[in-house]
């Protein structure tokens, strides 16, 4: 086996090879921090990464295999992180020049992060984002993030380094951070599986989370398994999270198999059919639902007349949140250290009436309703993650001109993220397919509140079924392209 196929193989797949000793966390590590060299220079994935330390928790993971000590799918794994999440020993950078060198300084680990360790993961290092979090940064102080599948391409949204990073093999899997799609948007435009999980399942301590209502974290890997696998190793309630839920975390990988008899989805009108969606993506998607019918289940059409307000409702909320918290600590003494697509977004947020801010929070709540209606009728929603397939960088900034951009820049790139954001439910995207300049396509698929046990059924039964996920990047082509 080579570098590469051991690098693109799924968390469970290397998992079972180093459970029965066919390769070392070493030699894992050593192959992920070979392929970081090798593309970063034109992927710009990371942030910060710390190789040394992480061939020293490597061999630490082969001496406990080695000893008898297994403690599961996890152990020896190498990973990374959106560079949103403390971690003792790495700088808390936020993908920003705001910040100076002392403010980075980890205080801790995340609550994730010390549950990844527990379960024998290591940490490689932080990987790139929009600035704070955000989307709409112009310009990175880290470097472009590059799709490596062609490099001319966007990432998508504010998770973008850890779908990329993902995506080529640099890591098993990645943690990102979702508010309105940004662990959704990398994972459709890399060709991995990502989920937003249900807003409470998983602790947020020791991230940065502006976005107070809605962000949460969220795994990005290559197969629903292994997002299955991950899930079960992060979740559950933490006392420093105070809105982390005291449920019981079920034994997501039990609930996979091929067989969806039984169960009724529902497809979403106004997102799948609706107005700017790419004809090769409504293509891949039908050809998707076809395939879940094959696997038995039963599928029907319905309307979501509000889901489009999901996008202004959230923006308006959720920006308003950001601002009031960079307004009190940045924003007013270090406005011109902001990208200019960051500050300008902050500072029109800061400016949203009170009066308006609340009736938007009353209304979200409308738009969640009729979301969490259609979830007691079905057992699961599918649309298309992104309704474009991933677009040229230029063409994907959101340099807003007019009145006239606001529905084509801002919110037909939102309208399959947003719903599900505002509602808090769980939604996963799933890889099926590419466009025809061979950039991914994927599925999405939201369930009910805490009802990731039945996203990752449906998910896994469609893998089992296609093959896409298999699909990697030709990261030589992406060399020669990027160079």
């Amino acid at each position: 086996m080579t570098s590469t196929d051991l690098s693109y193989l799924t968390c469970i797949q290397q998992a079972h090879l180093i459970k029965t000793r066919e390769i070392s966390p070493v030699e894992l590590v050593s192959a992920s921090l070979a392929r970081i060299e090798r593309y970063e220079p034109i992927l710009k994935a990371w942030i910060t990464v710390e190789g040394e330390r992480a061939l020293e928790k490597a061999r630490e993971a082969e001496a406990e295999i080695m000893a008898g000590r297994y403690r599961g799918p996890l152990h020896g794994l190498p990973y990374g992180v959106k560079d949103q999440m403390h971690a003792l020993g790495f700088p808390t950078t936020l993908g920003t020049r705001v910040l100076d060198a002392h403010e980075m300084v980890a205080p801790h680990d995340a609550t994730i992060i010390s549950r990844l360790t527990q379960a024998g993961a290591i940490l490689l290092g932080k990987q790139n984002q929009h600035e704070w979090g955000k989307g709409g940064t112009i310009d990175f102080p880290y470097g472009q993030p590059r799709n490596p599948w062609n490099p001319a391409y966007d990432a998508s949204s504010s998770s973008t380094g850890s779908g990329i990073a993902a995506a080529a093999g640099q890591c098993s899997f990645s943690i990102g951070e979702d508010t309105g799609g940004s662990v959704r948007g990398p994972a459709s435009c890399n060709g991995v599986v990502g989920l937003r999980p249900t807003f409470g399942r998983i602790s947020r301590h020791g991230g940065v989370m502006a976005g107070y209502s809605s962000d949460t974290f969220g795994p990005l890997a290559r197969s629903v398994e292994d997002i299955a696998a991950i899930m079960e190793a992060v979740s559950g309630h933490d006392p420093r999270d105070v809105l982390s839920s005291p449920r019981p975390v079920p034994r997501f990988t039990e609930a996979l198999h091929g067989d969806l008899r039984g169960m009724k989805l529902a497809v979403v009108r106004e997102i799948a059919y609706g107005d700017g969606v790419d004809p090769e993506v409504q293509a891949a998607f039908e050809a998707s639902v076809a395939v879940l019918k094959d696997q038995g289940a039963t599928i029907e059409e319905i309307s979501l007349p509000l889901a489009k307000w999901a996008v202004p409702l959230q923006m308006l909320t959720t920006d308003a949140d950001v601002a009031s918290w960079f307004l009190a600590n940045y924003l007013r003494d270090r406005y011109d250290r902001f990208d200019v697509g960051t500050r300008t977004r902050l500072a029109a947020s800061a400016l949203i009436p009170a009066s308006v801010y609340h009736r938007a929070m009353r209304a979200r709540t409308v738009v969640r309703g009729q979301v969490l209606d259609a979830l007691r009728r079905y057992d699961a929603l599918l649309t298309p993650t992104n309704v474009t397939p991933p677009r040229l960088i230029e063409a994907a900034r959101e340099n807003l001109t007019d009145s006239g951009d606001v529905i084509p820049k801002l919110i037909r790139r939102r309208i399959a993220h947003y719903p599900f954001s505002l509602s808090n439910v769980p939604a996963m995207s799933v890889p099926n397919g590419f466009s025809s300049d061979g950039l991914p396509l994927a599925l999405q698929i939201a369930g009910r509140p805490f009802g990731e046990s039945t996203v990752f059924q449906v998910g896994h039964a469609y893998q089992q079924a296609t093959g896409w996920h298999q699909s990697h990047p030709d990261l030589q082509k992406t060399l020669a392209t990027g160079q």
